[in-house]
């Protein structure tokens, strides 16, 4: 993952504009500490910060055209370059880098050429000729992006808001699966798959073809030249990751120079649910496995860095970035540089506890929409930042374009959970791995229930991050939050914390405004809250918070009375 800084149309191409430039690119090195790059051309500057997966030897950035009339920065991977390259026969490449068919394929196809990319990815592209630049985010938002506008006319694009917050009156998060184009001065969509209207499908389930279409998503995302891994909660997302990459480990190149044995990375607080099940998948697996401890006071000692890194105030983000945040620097540490994640598979499948609730399937499919449509705000937005902040890239093969248009095309019915017929949530996915001849994780692992990333390092987490919050936050700052913050006014102590700390860090109105708000209840949308009466008590974005269904923080033995204190 890299980090991409570009302003483009400004009034100043001096000296010390062109320094200001740097300074504020520096600002990303986090995410990119392997090189850095600065292209000028007239008052346009593309600047780049890289994390060098593919080609790390000669794919530093900016990259160019042959004749360097089309200059492009990027942040992320493109899977099928290889493929690409074949298209363009005609043109001569300087790098083996994966990005540097964007400049060839804008010359060759012009702006149309977007949906051609199969990957993650943001980027900027200059074309000399004309001076006329296009900007782009991939289809769900996992590279993140945002754009800015100066008082001098001048349009600004960055990875990360931090580089733009000082220099631009109004700046928002690039929505993704959109390009913005110069020329025509407007925004449009590019992703435009069957599932984004939300009608309901009607494919019947076929479990081969899902399974198929995850394990090629997995097997693209090997492509790399330098260490990597699997993160590993021993949930089934994770797990499921870590089980098709250990089977086709042999098959890539990286391999060759890596070994055949999985590295696999957990963190938890000592005897958190995560971590013995990850070791257990670990095992079964083979992998060579790294387990992470971290304690609720180190957690809260990193909050404000967690905070200026994720730039989020919200609450079930924060509580989930943090450990990532911690584990992250761990990895770094081993000199790995690259990790596959399980994020993306609940927003599909509905895997999050509370569509127990879902009242029927159009409503079911429709809030899977919902939540996939948002996942650049708050699951991607996480991975991604939590990761890059130490200069490690999260891919996410659940996310990949082909996947989720497989597994959306499938009539919901087959999704909803349903005790009578022994569907548990995500049991479409789960039944696609059950094979007895040649099983890829135990049973019971295979069938385990949702664990939310928060609620897994242990439940001990989220309640100290809670009474930390009520130490900091008083009843009288809580009643008058309305005044204090009228926009997403915080209506818990937690949220009143972080948002403090946010502010500190991007105090201005249009920093706060790329922040989701609404009522929630174990990650759902606010639309779903309206699906059982009782939830509008017990507004938690925890898991523990559907009532009745989450398994492990109910004591049936006392008529399912909540323990934990949720």
């Amino acid at each position: 993952m890299c980090g991409i800084l570009a302003v483009l149309g400004c009034t100043d191409n001096s000296q010390a504009k062109r320094a200001r430039i740097l300074e504020l690119s520096w600002r990303l090195r986090h995410r990119g500490p392997d090189w850095s790059g600065l292209h000028c051309h007239e008052n346009y500057y593309l600047a780049h910060q890289r994390l060098a997966i593919v080609d790390p030897t000669s794919g530093d950035q900016p990259l160019y055209n042959e004749d360097k009339t089309v200059i492009v920065t990027v942040n992320g991977e493109i899977y099928n370059h290889v493929q690409l390259r074949k298209k363009l026969s005609s043109h001569q490449f300087r790098t083996g880098s994966d990005c540097e068919v964007i400049a060839h394929l804008y010359e060759e196809y012009g702006e149309d050429f977007v949906d051609m990319l199969d990957g993650m990815f943001s980027f900027v592209l200059l074309d000399t000729h004309d001076n006329s630049f296009i900007a782009a985010r991939d289809a769900i938002g996992i590279t993140p992006l945002y754009m800015g506008w100066g008082l001098d006319g001048s349009i600004w694009f960055a990875s990360e808001m931090k580089a733009l917050s000082d220099d631009c009156e109004r700046f928002i998060s690039f929505p993704p699966g959109h390009i913005y184009s110069s020329k025509l001065g407007e925004m449009r969509r590019w992703y435009n798959p069957p599932w984004y209207p939300e009608h309901i499908p009607s494919m019947p389930y076929d479990s081969m073809i899902l399974r198929e279409a995850f394990e090629k998503a997995v097997v693209k995302r090997l492509m790399t030249d330098v260490p990597f891994g699997v993160l590993l909660s021993g949930g089934l997302d994770s797990s499921l990751v870590a089980a098709v990459a250990t089977r086709h480990l042999g098959e890539v190149a990286a391999a060759c120079q890596w070994g055949t044995q999985l590295h696999t990375f957990s963190v938890g607080l000592k005897g958190s649910p995560d971590l013995k099940a990850a070791k257990e998948v670990a095992d079964y697996l083979g992998t060579r496995h790294h387990e992470f401890h971290f304690t609720v006071q180190e957690g809260i000692d990193a909050l404000e860095e967690v905070i200026y890194h994720v730039e989020t105030y919200d609450v079930t983000t924060i509580r989930a970035s943090t450990p990532m945040f911690l584990m992250s620097r761990k990895i770094k540490s081993l000199g790995v540089k690259m990790v596959l994640s399980g994020e993306g598979a609940d927003e599909i499948f509905g895997g999050y506890l509370y569509f127990h609730k879902a009242p029927n399937k159009e409503e079911f499919h429709q809030e899977t929409c919902r939540k996939i449509k948002a996942l650049h705000l708050y699951d991607c937005l996480r991975a991604n930042k939590s990761t890059s902040a130490w200069g490690v890239e999260a891919r996410v093969p659940f996310l990949d374009k082909e996947f989720i248009n497989t597994a959306m095309s499938m009539d919901p019915e087959w999704k909803m959970i349903r005790p009578d017929l022994g569907r548990i949530e995500k049991w479409v996915l789960r039944n696609a791995f059950d094979d007895d001849q040649n099983p890829y994780l135990p049973k019971h692992i295979l069938y385990r229930q949702k664990e939310q990333f928060s609620d897994g390092v242990g439940y001990s987490w989220i309640d100290g991050l809670k009474d930390h919050a009520s130490k900091q936050v008083t009843d009288a700052m809580l009643a008058n939050a309305s005044f204090v913050y009228p926009e997403n006014t915080p209506t818990t102590k937690e949220a009143y914390y972080y948002r403090t700390i946010f502010e500190k860090f991007f105090p201005k109105n249009a920093a706060r405004s790329t922040v989701p708000a609404g009522p929630s209840v174990a990650c759902s949308t606010a639309k779903a809250v309206e699906w059982d009466a009782a939830w509008s008590k017990n507004l938690d974005p925890s898991g523990r918070a559907a009532i009745g269904v989450h398994a492990a923080a109910y004591d049936e033995a006392e008529n399912a009375k909540p323990i934990n204190g949720i």
